[in-house]
């Protein structure tokens, strides 16, 4: 706003300045007002352009003002108060208003008021003007200040008003990410150390059971003594990993996303996680490619979402549906990659949802659904068409592979 009075002025004192230095007395006159014309010319000129380095200077120094002012008051007397330069007086309380507040708009509509009405005494009898035209630019100053005042008020309020919002969408930024890497840690462990722990627990049932039996099977105990171990190495190994992540630096990448630059060849990853899947639960997995063209390349983090709602499907599959055969296709179809895991299992429970399902302690579906929403991929969970069973289909819009390389490329 300062710089804009300050290009008004420019503009004023440019058309005036012929009209002050033509009715210039000759000799000393004429250069005083040739150098008022210098002096407001250039302060204007150095604060319209450079008013960030210069504005604090005039800040701190009303007196360079008040100068100003005087130099102008030079001008006015020889121009005449009829002429352009009349509003440059007009600027003065209205930048002091925006400068100093209401005492510096009060202070400098008075001086600026007297100058006026000494300029208008100063004239010849014959181009003395009535009592209402010579009162007419004074009230014009008053009017300017109490509007710099004004416009002072608001932007401060303004200002006080962006800074506040600011804050608070600060602190939203910070709680969202906060509440997102709870739900993110949340999905690990309930994906990861969660189920180990469950197998072990299972393992540890089995156990249990055989070494009860009235005919104890030496090699047995010993093969799931050892899965018993295995299973509670891999627990351990993935608690440490959740560490290692909590402890990590905010300016380093997560553990997970240190081989994204390496796309997953995801069918492959597919196949040997229902391969481990049959040989640790025993129902039956069925893969098999769908679509015409070949599965794309799918970057790390994706394919980490996908490899991860894949599993969790087949372990509701045998724990919770008590499936004996699964169906895993995956094929692109159209400008998706389309991902689908059916079991011949008892199905969800009518009326099942996710606030129910979180409600109970049951996060498995939960996790999914959030997982393909930090996909970009589009999730189904249900019956769907056919007659019997669940079935999760996921939708992955193929541009999210294309978009996720490219910003991974150096």
């Amino acid at each position: 706003m300062c710089r804009q009075v300050f290009g008004f002025r420019l503009a004023m004192i440019v058309l005036a300045a012929p009209a002050a230095l033509l009715n210039a007395a000759p000799g000393l006159g004429v250069r005083l007002v040739g150098a008022a014309v210098v002096v407001t010319f250039m302060v204007s000129y150095v604060l319209f352009r450079d008013w960030e380095r210069f504005g604090p200077l005039l800040l701190r120094h009303p007196s360079l003002l008040a100068a100003d002012t005087l130099f102008g008051s030079f001008l006015l007397i020889s121009a005449g108060p009829d002429t352009t330069l009349a509003y440059v007086s007009v600027c003065t309380p209205l930048l002091a208003g925006l400068v100093y507040s209401w005492r510096g708009a009060a202070c400098f509509a008075s001086l600026q008021s007297l100058i006026l009405l000494l300029v208008h005494a100063t004239l010849k009898p014959d181009h003395q003007a009535g009592v209402a035209e010579s009162l007419l630019l004074p009230g014009l100053c008053v009017i300017a200040g109490a509007m710099g005042s004004t416009l002072r008020n608001l932007m401060l309020r303004f200002g006080a008003a962006t800074q506040a919002l600011t804050a608070v969408q600060a602190r939203l930024a910070a709680t969202e990410a906060v509440h997102a890497e709870r739900a993110r840690l949340a999905r690990e462990m309930h994906d990861s150390v969660a189920k180990t722990l469950y197998g072990v627990a299972l393992a540890a049932d089995g156990l249990a059971v055989t070494a009860s039996s009235d005919t104890p099977d030496p090699a047995r105990i010993r093969r799931q003594a050892e899965l018993v171990s295995r299973s509670a190495r891999r627990a351990a190994a993935e608690s440490r990993e959740l560490l290692e992540d909590l402890r990590r630096e905010e300016a380093e990448a997560p553990a997970w996303a240190s081989a994204s630059a390496k796309p997953t060849d995801i069918w492959a990853e597919l196949t040997a996680r229902t391969a481990d899947f049959t040989s640790r639960t025993g129902p039956e997995v069925v893969c098999r490619r769908t679509g015409e063209s070949p599965l794309p390349p799918v970057p790390a983090p994706l394919a980490r979402d996908l490899l991860a709602i894949a599993t969790e499907a087949l372990e509701n599959a045998h724990r919770h549906a008590s499936a004996t055969q699964v169906k895993l296709t995956a094929g692109v179809h159209g400008d998706v990659l389309r991902l689908s895991i059916h079991d011949d299992g008892r199905g969800l429970p009518p009326g099942t949802t996710l606030e129910h399902l979180r409600l109970s302690g049951h996060f498995g579906l939960l996790g999914m659904v959030e997982r393909a929403a930090s996909a970009g991929a589009r999730i189904r969970i249900g019956r769907g068409d056919l007659e019997r069973g669940t079935q999760v289909v996921v939708d992955l819009p193929l541009r999210a592979l294309t978009s996720d390389l490219s910003s991974q490329e150096p």
